[in-house]
């Protein structure tokens, strides 16, 4: 026995087609959208992709700790059966839509907002009586639903984790590291807050996005949700590294542009900014820990220095990953004159090691070429 829903709709039109725009109760997402495995079936035959279950945990502990202003956009769907609309007055496009309690609903967009909203009923995040709208188009063919998939999903553009970080004002660390950059002249003027990656004529030299994860690195131990006491600590810390960074302060005043610092040294990227952050949480404390840091105006951060090779920099290029940031942040401690850990010893062997190995491979080719452009090699 079918069971009639009668939700608030608005009817329009979209192209050539009739659709409607209405309000489902949360409790009735799992009822009309139902599961599809589509990783069981053929990719052309597939309606939608296959759902990511490691999403779906994060998507339910977000409804459940933002409870009272949480946020989801519409769920767009195909219907199979043909739903009745009921205008309030005659002709009009508003009313009520009336659908049948097992009418199939093809999800285009929003599988994982709607596994995400069952996971959390099921937890019992009190949703029932929430409401989320849906977007309902006739289902016409599987290549039709196939290209409303492509259509919806083509042109979105993932915002940048700077704009992320800039505008989630849930995030302790992005609060106390947009409260720190205020504070430090040298972010203040020379951070992109929008964008993830600089462009090679940007004016500026670094990013929020690398500025927060230097930050988090910093913080690890300290309670996040404490956002004055850690903007505090991170204005003093990072003020008193900028004292000891001379080109930061060249570009900031005006002596040497930024993508000039960017071309010739590493001291503005990424993987160095996450290595001071590290660094914060072994010299933070210590006696005297600021004059320590003086030895920073030592380090020679030019791209050409040999020294950085196999640490930070292969085949002439910047890497970021986490061997290279430990490697760094090793590298650092080192100059400042602190003490290494064993794992830390070991990863300034290795890359001296490798550049050894480079250094020999480097002769040996040398001399092959030497030897490949002599004629003939008079024995004794």
């Amino acid at each position: 026995m079918n069971f009639d829903i009668r939700v608030p709709a608005m009817r329009g039109k979209m192209g050539t087609r009739t659709y409607y725009s209405c309000l489902m109760p949360m409790k009735a997402v799992p009822q009309f959208f139902k599961f599809t495995d589509w990783a069981g079936i053929s990719p052309e035959d597939r309606e939608q992709r296959v759902l990511n279950e490691k999403r779906v945990p994060d998507l339910a502990t977000y409804i459940a700790e933002n409870e009272d202003n949480y946020i989801f956009s519409s769920i767009t769907a195909s219907y199979k059966g043909e739903p009745k609309f009921e205008p309030f007055t005659e002709g009009s496009d508003i009313g009520v839509l009336i659908l049948q309690l097992g009418d199939e609903l093809i999800i285009n967009d929003g599988q994982h907002r709607r596994a995400g909203i069952v996971k959390a009923l099921q937890d019992g995040v009190p949703i029932e009586g929430h409401a989320i709208s849906v977007l309902l188009f006739p289902w016409e063919s599987t290549e039709r639903v196939q290209q409303m998939f492509s259509d919806l999903n083509r042109y979105v553009q993932k915002t940048s984790k700077s704009l992320d970080i800039l505008f989630d004002k849930r995030d302790a660390v992005a609060a106390s590291t947009l409260a720190m950059i205020d504070q430090v002249p040298v972010f203040r003027e020379l951070t992109d807050k929008e964008n993830v990656s600089l462009s090679s004529k940007s004016t500026k030299l670094f990013t929020l996005a690398a500025l927060y994860d230097a930050n988090a690195e910093l913080l690890k131990g300290h309670d996040k949700k404490d956002i004055v006491a850690n903007a505090t600590l991170l204005t003093d810390y990072w003020n008193a590294i900028a004292a000891h960074m001379p080109d930061w302060t060249k570009v900031l005043s005006g002596q040497k542009l930024a993508l000039e610092l960017r071309q010739e040294k590493i001291s503005s990227h990424s993987t160095v900014l996450r290595a001071l952050g590290g660094l914060g949480v072994d010299l933070i404390g210590r006696d005297n820990w600021k004059e320590q840091l003086k030895a920073l105006e030592g380090i020679d951060w030019s791209k050409k220095n040999s020294e950085w090779e196999n640490v930070c920099i292969v085949s002439n290029s910047v890497v970021s990953n986490r061997q290279a940031r430990a490697a760094t942040k090793a590298f650092i401690k080192a100059k400042l004159g602190i003490e290494l850990t064993a794992g830390e010893k070991r990863s300034i062997d290795e890359a001296e090691m490798k550049r050894s190995i480079d250094r020999i491979g480097n002769l040996l080719d040398e001399g092959n070429g030497q030897a490949a452009v002599s004629p003939l090699v008079p024995t004794a």
